[in-house]
């Protein structure tokens, strides 16, 4: 039954107070019926009209609060707080329904012993009641969606922290990985070269040589810290600082070039990969 269904009735009950007798019989109704049943009569109508109203405006606040909580569901931005107020909310409203329904209950036990208890105020009665349980039923299942939700929004955090830990592990190994690519691309690259004369090339055991030996280039425990480290992706030229300089170590021919720059004899790494492909290390003799 509507709120227009529900006035309508009052109204016909009301009318039922005043003309269901006639004309003729009116002054001796009025007589019979005493001035303070009519003041209770009156103002239980108008407690049920109240009733009414406050049922029909409990109905526009679920409504509103449903739409409340879908625009909430809708937005992943949502805070505790809003939250926290749709509960509020929602408690509020359960306590206006249980009010109502003890006003309800008050009004038909007042009715029973009433004057103008009839048929009419017992269905609308009845429709009120309904409209209170419907509005609870209501209520208490949104309670249970926002519970629902509040719990879905605790796992799912649960989940975006344990996805932050994994990505910020993930982002460590990684950074870990590039630091190790790039040391062991350095080491790739890393050269060693050594510009010395004989002797000073023997006292340090690059070289061996002797009377009827063969020269020895690199062999046994030779002294590394002699020499300067390069990196092959940089070193494009090596001031030779000698007339005749000498390439002892291996290195493909075509990879390089000793050319003359300001009368001084200067090595031109032309090739870099093949230049390097045979030895990482460079050995030149300057006597």
């Amino acid at each position: 039954m509507t709120t227009r269904h529900l006035i309508t009735v009052l109204t016909l009950s009301t009318q039922l107070i005043s003309c269901t007798v006639t004309p003729e019989k009116e002054s001796q109704s009025l007589m019979e019926v005493s001035k303070q049943e009519l003041a209770t009569a009156l103002a239980e109508r108008d407690s049920l009209l109240s009733l009414v109203k406050e049922i029909s405006e409990g109905m526009e606040q679920i409504k509103q609060l449903e739409k409340v909580m879908t625009i909430a569901a809708s937005n992943p931005q949502e805070t505790t707080g809003q939250r926290k107020k749709i509960l509020a909310d929602i408690n509020a409203i359960k306590r206006q329904i249980q009010q109502r329904r003890r006003q309800l209950d008050d009004l038909e036990s007042s009715l029973q012993n009433s004057t103008i208890n009839n048929k009419e105020l017992t269905e609308t009665i009845n429709a009120l009641r309904i409209q209170i349980d419907s509005q609870f039923k209501e209520i208490e299942s949104l309670r249970q969606q926002l519970s629902s939700a509040n719990e879905h929004i605790g796992t799912l955090n649960n989940t975006v922290d344990s996805l932050n830990s994994t990505v910020a592990h993930v982002s460590d190994e990684l950074d870990a990985a590039k630091e190790t690519s790039i040391q062991l691309e350095n080491e790739l690259n890393t050269c060693y070269y050594i510009i010395a004369g004989k002797d000073e090339l023997n006292s340090h055991n690059i070289i061996k040589s002797g009377f009827l030996r063969k020269t020895k280039l690199l062999k046994g425990n030779f002294d590394k810290n002699f020499f300067i480290t390069a990196d092959k992706r940089t070193l494009t030229t090596v001031p030779l600082n000698s007339r005749k300089p000498k390439i002892l170590t291996n290195h493909p021919e075509e990879s390089y070039e000793i050319v003359d720059v300001n009368g001084r004899k200067v090595l031109e790494i032309e090739d870099p990969d093949v230049f390097w492909s045979l030895s990482n290390h460079l050995v030149i003799q300057t006597d």
